[in-house]
């Protein structure tokens, strides 16, 4: 927002500068045909002013061209602001992308963890026990919690991304 006001604000300067050059080009077109005519009087005052409007002109045109500069300056910075800040999307999309993949993964072992559970309960319920199910329900228990790592891994980074760009800029100032 304050960009667009710095901008803003350039540009009416520029305007405001091209009108007072307009107008200093005019008076010394109007002194240059007055000069150019026979003058009753002397034409000394005449030549100093035409000097004067000379050299205003000369501060206006330095003036325009630092506002040019400065407005070249800002439309760079926000094209940098901009880049960051396409590189933070496309980094936070790979986060989610990561989360995702993690989420699929741990929905696939809830699932086989379930039906372990219900082959064991009908075994139970069945008064055989089957060692096999007890592995195997181990073992997609164990799948299960490395799947919940996997997301906590996958969080943390997210958190650490966000992170990271607070702490450079918390690096200068310390």
């Amino acid at each position: 927002m304050q960009q667009n006001d710095s901008i803003a604000t350039i540009a009416e300067h520029e305007r405001r500068l091209a009108a007072a050059l307009d107008r200093i080009g005019k008076g010394v077109d109007r002194l240059a045909q007055a000069a150019a005519r026979p003058a009753p009087r002397a034409t000394q005052p005449a030549t100093a002013e035409v000097a004067q409007l000379r050299e205003a002109l000369e501060a206006e045109k330095a003036t325009n061209a630092q506002l040019t500069e400065r407005l070249k300056a800002l439309r760079e910075r926000d094209g940098s602001a901009r880049r960051d800040t396409e590189a933070r999307i496309e980094a936070m999309t790979r986060q989610l992308d990561v989360q995702g993949l993690e989420l699929g993964r741990m929905k696939k072992t809830t699932i086989q963890l379930r039906d372990t559970l219900r082959a064991m309960t009908d075994a139970a319920v069945a008064a055989t026990p089957e060692p096999h199910l007890i592995n195997k329900a181990m073992l997609t228990e164990l799948e299960a919690l490395r799947a919940i790592r996997q997301t906590e891994i996958a969080e943390m980074d997210e958190i650490l991304a966000a992170l990271a760009p607070l702490a450079e800029e918390a690096a200068p100032d310390a």
